[in-house]
This record gives structure tokens, sequence and C-alpha cells, in this order.
């Protein structure tokens, strides 16, 4: 194993999300085989510029999609192609799939109201700062599910602009709680979300209908739009029962 394998990861990027993306590439591409060892969490956390905590999580996502196995005492390697498989999943999935359905039922009805004041309220300056964020979703939802990752930045960026908008700032205390809690524990179970239930034109046109709603001043129509969003996404992800999720 040579020790250029891997460039480092520069910061703010998410990096387990980065770090994992760029094993499974050297997998794709050849540089890893199958049966071959993975470099130890040291030596992964050196030529990344990480912490080893990132790398565990890296391989764990990994893990869980089936395309590393780990042997106890010896270390991670490649699947063979013919083992692998991305319907593992266990208690600890559903149970975090659980929380993240929770928690965007309690953000429905806060950011619904959060999105018909910024209705009412919004700038025109505002507005081009939600514009903007729409279009990152629409760029990555056209690059396909690989960006996923940029997706739900985006989305989350989108929201949190609107809530801004609101001028309540009590909202924003409230809906920047919820994203951290989601960002620290649940990122991985959102986006794999995102790239299982929510690709398409489809969901991009509920973000759609709260930018026409907030472009029109109309709080009620934005309103309804945000709780459609969110009640849709709720259901989807508890509906959801083939990837499993870390």
């Amino acid at each position: 194993m040579t020790s250029g394998l891997f460039e480092r990861i520069d910061r703010p990027r998410r990096l387990p999300d980065e770090i994992a993306r760029s094993i499974s590439e050297a997998i794709s591409s050849g540089q890893l085989k199958p049966g071959d060892r993975l470099p130890t969490e040291q030596a992964l956390s050196a030529q990344f510029g990480v912490a080893r905590t990132v790398v565990r999580e890296a391989v764990s996502l990994l893990k869980y999609d089936g395309v590393i196995t780990p042997k106890r005492g010896v270390g991670a390697f490649v699947t063979e192609p013919n083992a692998r498989s991305a319907f593992r999943i266990s208690a600890a999935c559903f149970e975090k799939r659980r929380q993240l359905v929770q928690l965007l039922e309690l953000r429905t009805g806060v950011q619904a109201e959060a999105s018909a004041l910024a209705a009412a309220a919004r700038s025109d300056r505002d507005l081009r700062r939600i514009a903007t964020h729409l279009t990152d979703m629409a760029e990555a939802t056209d690059e396909g599910p690989d960006s996923a990752a940029q997706r739900f930045d985006a989305e989350g960026a989108f929201y949190r602009a609107i809530t801004e908008a609101s001028g309540n700032e009590y909202y924003v205390e409230f809906v920047g709680m919820i994203e951290r809690n989601v960002s620290e524990n649940l990122r991985s179970v959102a986006i794999k979300n995102a790239m299982a239930a929510e690709w398409g034109s489809e969901i991009l046109d509920e973000h759609r209908a709260v930018y026409q709603a907030l472009e029109a001043g109309d709080p009620e129509r934005a309103r309804l739009a945000t709780r459609t969003h969110f009640e849709r996404a709720a259901r989807r992800l508890a509906n959801r029962a083939d990837i499993a999720d870390v």
C-alpha cells in the first residue's frame, strides 16, 4: 500500500462522508481490490490529515454499505463483489431513522410558521439568498445521488435562510438546535434517505413551491408548502426499508 493512495481532506467539508467517498473511489478504480486489507486507522488518519475518530466513522459507513468487511483483531478488508449487500439493516438503523422522523415531525410546525413570517417580512436580499440555495439544490439533483451530501447541505441552508428571513430570533434558535442534532448525530441517515427516497424533480418541486410562495409574499401558501414538504419527508423516511443507516 503506497503512502500517496489518498489525498488529504481540507476542512470544512464533511469529513467522514468525503473519506468514505475517497475509499469507495479507490475500490471502484481498482487501486484497492477485493480481499485487500484497508490501511490502519492510524495510517488513514495520517494520509487524510484527520483525527482517527473521523476515519472510524467513515469506515463504519463503508462497513454498513457492505463495501468492506471487518475481521476482529485483523483489520478491515475490501469485500468480494458477490458478497456485498446494501440491505444490512439492524435495530440501530431503525432507531436512528425513528429519531430523524421525530425531529422532522417536531420541525414541521415551527418551520411552517417561520416560512409564513418570512413570506411577509423577507427583503429582496433575503429572497436572492434563498434562491441561491434552491439553485444549489437543483444543481446537486442534476448531478445525481452521488451529490446527496451537497444537496442535503443546500437544503439545510435553504430553510435556514428562510428562518432567518422571518426576523424571529427564537425560530432561528429553535431550528438551529434541531439542525445541530441532525448534523452531529443523524447526518448519514438523512443523506442516505435523500439517496434512496428523495431524488428527482418531485421533491425539488416541493422546495420550489415554498420559494414561489415567499416570492409572492403569500404567508398562507408558504405555511402550507413548507408543512407539505416536511410531512412528506417524514412519511418517506418512515416508509423506507431498503438501505441500512449508520
